[in-house]
């Protein structure tokens, strides 16, 4: 595995990302960029494309992705299934209010692109419900294996309360907040068996965007030729307690 890195400054203009790795499988380093086309004056980047040459014979293969616009494009090469080969991590900001990003995974082995993650397959299949409830909680319902998690919302202050509860801590009326799409994508291999798995971001938001009350964690690893839900949690925001 080579750790990516983004250095526009090193490589021709169009050139927004570089790593290097055995991708295809032949035992020999092959070469992986993502080019762009630059906004005038902006760090806005379109027509973000894969690229890949073969660092045996130097042919260059184009993929081009489904998402391809928002800023900082990135690269990883790392295992994700366990072949012993390198897959490719793409990462791209949208640069929207909710922190969505766009992700992809591709295998290329012998020098054939295969994605393995696709960010709109994920959000589609990860969907939740989010509801106001009495006595200042939150639950939060994943609906692709049915787990409720409960958020105690009673520290936020009473400004915040008073807008929702009454006095009695009773819903003054229905409340439902939601789950944003996928705002991170992060590789980790957690058993240190040079396999990676994924952990994976979702933003819970309450009445609004920037109403945030902590994030839905999902770990995912490859089995029988997809990325499955290994664990999943739910990680909230702390406060400060009188001493």
């Amino acid at each position: 595995m080579y750790n990516d890195y983004t250095r526009p400054n090193m490589y021709p203009p169009n050139v927004m990302s570089f790593a290097q790795g055995d991708v295809n499988g032949d035992r020999v380093p092959d070469h992986v960029y993502l080019t762009g086309v630059m906004t005038p004056d902006s760090p806005f980047i379109q027509q973000i494309t894969l690229l890949v040459q073969d660092g045996r014979s130097g042919v260059l293969t184009s993929v081009p992705l489904r998402e391809n616009a928002g800023y900082n494009p990135t690269l990883f090469l790392g295992n994700f299934t366990g072949n012993g080969v390198d897959d490719i991590l793409i990462s791209i900001t949208t640069g929207g209010s909710g922190g969505i990003m766009y992700h992809y995974i591709y295998s290329f082995v012998n020098n054939t692109p295969q994605l393995l993650f696709d960010v709109d397959v994920y959000n589609e299949q990860y969907q939740y419900e989010v509801h106001y409830q009495d006595d200042y909680k939150v639950e939060v319902v994943s609906l692709i294996n049915h787990q409720t998690f409960i958020i105690d919302i009673s520290q936020r202050g009473n400004e915040y309360l008073s807008e929702i509860y009454d006095e009695n801590g009773n819903l003054k009326s229905p409340i439902t907040g939601f789950v944003n799409p996928l705002s991170g994508l992060y590789p980790v291999d957690f058993d240190s068996n040079n396999r990676y798995e994924l952990l994976a971001y979702q933003k819970i938001a309450g009445r609004y965007n920037a109403d945030s009350l902590g994030y839905v964690l999902n770990t995912l690893g490859w089995l029988d030729n997809r990325f499955v839900l290994q664990d999943q949690y739910v990680a909230i925001f702390g406060y400060k307690g009188s001493n």
